[in-house]
């Protein structure tokens, strides 16, 4: 009974559904991506996801990214602007830069194919961002990059 108390105080640390509940969300979408993947590795999962939303963000336009922004779950959307730089966002990368982007966040644990890697994130991102606000954003990439979604 005493353990059932202590989980139920801390799962309401703040009293903010929003902020008790963030946590969760993440650990939602590393075990999501994780098994996407199949991989084991929470650690290595929890690399792609950070590095695959980063990625996806900087091939958007600023306007694009924080569109999509707006609909990501707390903690996710620290993780999405994490280390930007409005003086970079104006140069949208294209499919070659993003791959490598992806890549060298593996050098010591390559991934064999980081295209698919990187297709995994955007498609948890689009499980979890309206249709249309991703039909948006993928529209506003370059062309190359699009092709990597298909």
């Amino acid at each position: 009974m005493r353990l059932l108390q202590h989980k139920e105080r801390a799962l309401k640390i703040t009293g903010q559904t929003t902020l008790d509940h963030a946590p969760q969300v993440v650990a939602e979408w590393l075990n999501e991506l994780r098994e996407d993947m199949g991989w084991v590795d929470k650690g290595r999962t929890y690399l792609l996801l950070r590095t695959g939303l980063h990625v996806i963000r900087d091939s958007l336009p600023e306007t694009e990214a924080a569109d999509i922004a707006a609909q990501l779950p707390l903690l996710l959307k620290g993780i999405w602007w994490d280390g930007w730089s409005p003086s970079r966002a104006h140069s949208v990368i294209g499919r070659d830069a993003m791959l490598r982007a992806v890549a060298q966040h593996f050098v010591n644990d390559p991934l064999d194919e980081p295209e698919v890697a990187l297709r995994a994130v955007h498609d948890l991102l689009a499980r979890h961002v309206s249709a249309g606000e991703m039909e948006q954003a993928d529209a506003s990439m370059r062309k190359n990059v699009r092709g990597l979604w298909q």
